[in-house]
């Protein structure tokens, strides 16, 4: 859908060019209906005023800009060093924005463009909280990198996402410690009400259970602190702190993200149990960082270059109209190393 003008929102309203200017840039001389008509119009279609006279010639940066929602995550330093590549490569510049946890990604996504001036967005880490149309805002290409489930009735279909399988790489790693043995097995998880990443894991480790007919323990799902951030060593040793006070029987324990698993470790280490003797210890995501703990982290790797260069090509052909939107979906590969023992 082409980006809406002045023009547009002047028919629209039934009036002037001059008087939509003049309503967004806050002249006193508007009637108060007409200023709240030319607002619910601007509402209604997203459209981004410029302020900066530089920028009203609407002229384009070749910009690039990476939205990152879990900067601290080592998959999404791998996924951005490719990203960079191809983008240099290509003559776009990169901006990199981290995105906290409480942000608005989609708010912040449109005050770029306004400024910057941006040719496309790479976000990565996406989740849905959002008011439906609010993503039909952005109208400039965009790709959806690592994005997990979607939340009320957005149609999936018109945008591109590029991800894993979450929900069938974390069943496969959750029935991985069931063949090993395990029934009593813990995890460290987003809450049932996510719609990212997390939630789809937590999907997959449900129905690896129930269909090996293990019933559920919740005390053994313990959700992300969020006194730090989510996917990050101290989430992990605070989650895995929280699960060994709750004194609840586990022989495994499943942290949805290699960087939570090594923060596991510190806690479990430090209440006196052994990897793997006492506890097996499994993560996701196929971080450098897990072979260089004690034992070797048993994890499932993500397709890390494989994602990004399709990231990059995505948006690159949208750029240039060359396709419409797609719904990639990625295999990971489980490697298995030192951090699970198998019990009878």
């Amino acid at each position: 859908m082409p980006e809406i003008t002045i023009k547009d929102i002047a028919r629209i309203c039934g009036v002037g060019v001059t008087t939509v200017s003049r309503a967004i840039n806050n002249h006193p001389d508007i009637k108060p209906e007409t200023r709240q008509q030319i607002q619910k119009v601007i509402d209604q279609y997203g459209y981004i005023p410029n302020n900066s006279a530089r920028n009203l010639k609407r002229t384009e940066s070749n910009t690039v800009a990476i939205l990152v929602r879990g900067i601290t995550n080592p998959l999404f330093n791998s996924i951005i060093k490719v990203l960079n590549i191809e983008l240099k490569r290509h003559k776009f510049s990169m901006l990199l924005q981290q995105v906290d946890y409480e942000e608005d990604e989609v708010a912040l996504a449109l005050e770029l463009i306004k400024e910057k001036r941006l040719k496309g967005i790479i976000f990565l880490g996406f989740n849905y909280y959002h008011p439906e149309g609010e993503i039909e805002k952005i109208k400039i290409p965009f790709v959806l990198g690592t994005v997990g489930a979607i939340d009320g009735d957005e149609d999936c279909s018109r945008y591109s996402h590029v991800t894993v399988d979450d929900l069938r790489e974390s069943y496969r790693m959750t029935e991985y410690l069931i063949k090993k043995g395990h029934r009593d097995i813990a995890i460290l998880s987003a809450e049932e009400k996510d719609s990212s990443v997390g939630k789809l894991r937590l999907d997959g480790y449900l129905k690896a259970l129930a269909d090996n007919g293990i019933a559920v323990n919740p005390r053994l799902i313990i959700p992300f602190s969020d006194t730090c951030e989510h996917y990050s060593m101290p989430n992990g040793y605070v989650t895995t702190q929280s699960l060994l006070s709750s004194g609840e029987k586990f022989t495994a324990l499943y942290a949805t993200s290699d960087i939570m698993g090594v923060g596991a470790y510190r806690a479990l280490r430090e209440a006196g149990i052994r990897i793997p003797e006492d506890v097996s210890v499994v993560g996701f995501d196929g971080a450098e960082m897990g072979d260089y703990v004690l034992p070797k982290l048993t994890t499932l790797k993500q397709p890390v270059e494989e994602m990004a260069k399709a990231i990059f090509d995505q948006l690159y052909d949208l750029i240039n109209g060359t396709c419409g939107n797609k719904n990639l979906l990625f295999c990971g590969k489980l490697l298995e190393k030192e951090s699970v023992r198998e019990i009878s």
